[in-house]
């Protein structure tokens, strides 16, 4: 695994719940990727090959308009080493999520 991403994809639209319809559709898509992902409050993150990935962002997006999403932004952050392994999210995250 050479990347990771973080993507937030705010659709603009007035209502709330219009915005959780979009971003489930979102999620559920990044879902059947089959890739390791994490979801917080503002973000996902996802886990992989950069080429992969970037296929994903894109399609986050492309999923996010067949949802009916007028408009959005999207934020992208990326995390990559072309000739090596890059943090997991396990490594990241998990001392911060146990009891």
């Amino acid at each position: 695994m050479n990347a990771s991403v973080a993507i937030q994809v705010l659709p603009t639209v007035t209502d709330d719940e219009e915005v959780i319809r979009i971003v489930d559709a979102v999620i559920d898509y990044i879902k059947s990727t089959g890739l390791s992902y994490y979801v917080g409050p503002c973000e996902t993150s996802i886990e992989g090959d950069y080429d992969q990935l970037m296929e994903i962002v894109k399609n986050c997006q492309l999923v996010a308009a067949k949802a009916g999403c007028p408009a959005m932004h999207t934020y992208v952050k990326i995390s990559y080493k072309p000739e090596g392994e890059v943090l997991t999210i396990d490594k990241k995250v998990t001392k911060h999520h146990q009891e």
